[in-house]
């Protein structure tokens, strides 16, 4: 703990000097950072060892300061500050999350750059800050359907509203079929990629998985788009689902509270003490396989109030589980 503190601090005192347009005082450091001035000589010395480009000089009324220049990085014209291209090197670790997509490889050269941008001591003294910043990689698509090829003539589509026939694995259905559609936006969503198109022989917008486009090729002719997709393209779903929203209450038993009241489950939701110790989730979402897997998830702390048409469906689905390890209903 002491090593991570020491590091997290060294961060903050970057920061400060960063942000600091007239240079600061080591007294000044001291107290913003609430440490010795002992500690901030201390850093400072570390991190112009580790390579950070930081000078002393002396004010109109005879002061010593401290500076990071900001010119750092001559080879790589970005116009980032020094933090925000440090905070970019370490977000590697956060964008693991898309390891395995057709962008991994860009990542990879554009992270390569960067690293060339650092010296070998900055990237040593960067690299211990992953030991108390760290991310876990949610599930991801599998397969290698998702090629880049099929991507880059996705984005080529939607870029210069181009029309494309695509071949396409229906996991409903079970059976390959062909369609041809207007691509819209390709979205990246819980580990997968989509793909939102208006198909005309349905005149609607539907969402494809990427990974299960078998072909996908580019006609001639040109589209105008017939509706406007949102931004926040899956906002009503806690999945990746483009319904429309309906009103959801659920119950929480008083022992699971604690945990329901730690997040925000999706951006519509209120939440109601009740007289009797349990909590009450109010949803605004639209009723698909991510909202029923979710509820399940927390077992018998929760019921469904309203609306009654998910109730019975959230029944349904306990009772089949009790059929298949052969518990009496």
């Amino acid at each position: 703990m002491p090593r991570n503190q020491e590091v997290i601090r060294q961060w903050r005192l970057l920061h400060a000097l960063e942000s600091s347009r007239h240079g600061a005082t080591i007294d000044g450091l001291a107290n913003e950072l609430d440490v010795t001035t002992r500690t901030i000589r201390r850093d400072l010395a570390a991190l112009q060892e580790a390579g950070f480009p930081l000078f002393d000089f002396q004010d109109d009324t005879d002061r010593v300061r401290w500076r990071l220049e900001g010119q750092a990085f001559k080879g790589l014209d970005t116009g980032f500050t020094l933090a925000e291209l440090c905070a970019l090197y370490l977000s590697r670790n956060l964008l693991e999350a898309v390891a395995g997509t057709p962008f991994q490889r860009d990542l990879s050269l554009a992270f390569a750059r960067l690293e060339g941008a650092l010296s070998p001591r900055m990237r040593q003294f960067l690299d211990r800050l992953p030991t108390v910043l760290t991310a876990k990689s949610g599930p991801r698509a599998g397969g290698d359907r998702s090629s880049s090829d099929v991507v880059a003539r996705l984005l080529e589509a939607t870029l210069h509203l181009r029309v494309a026939t695509m071949r396409y694995h229906s996991v409903s259905s079970g059976r390959d079929k062909d369609y041809v559609l207007h691509p819209y936006r390709l979205a990246f969503a819980q580990g997968g990629l989509y793909l939102l198109a208006f198909v005309p022989e349905y005149d609607d917008i539907r969402t494809f998985a990427v990974d299960r486009i078998l072909s996908v090729s580019l006609e001639k002719q040109t589209f105008t788009p017939q509706r406007p997709v949102p931004e926040d393209i899956f906002g009503n779903s806690l999945g990746v689902n483009t319904g429309p929203a309906e009103r959801v209450e659920l119950r929480f038993d008083a022992e699971v509270g604690p945990y329901v009241r730690a997040r925000v489950w999706h951006q519509s939701q209120e939440l109601r003490e009740l007289a009797d110790g349990h909590l009450a989730l109010t949803l605004h979402v639209c009723h698909d396989w991510a909202l029923r897997s979710w509820i399940l998830s927390w077992g018998p702390f929760v019921e469904v109030v309203d609306p009654r048409s998910l109730a019975s469906e959230i029944a349904a689905d306990l009772t089949a589980a009790r059929t298949r390890y052969g518990a009496p209903a």
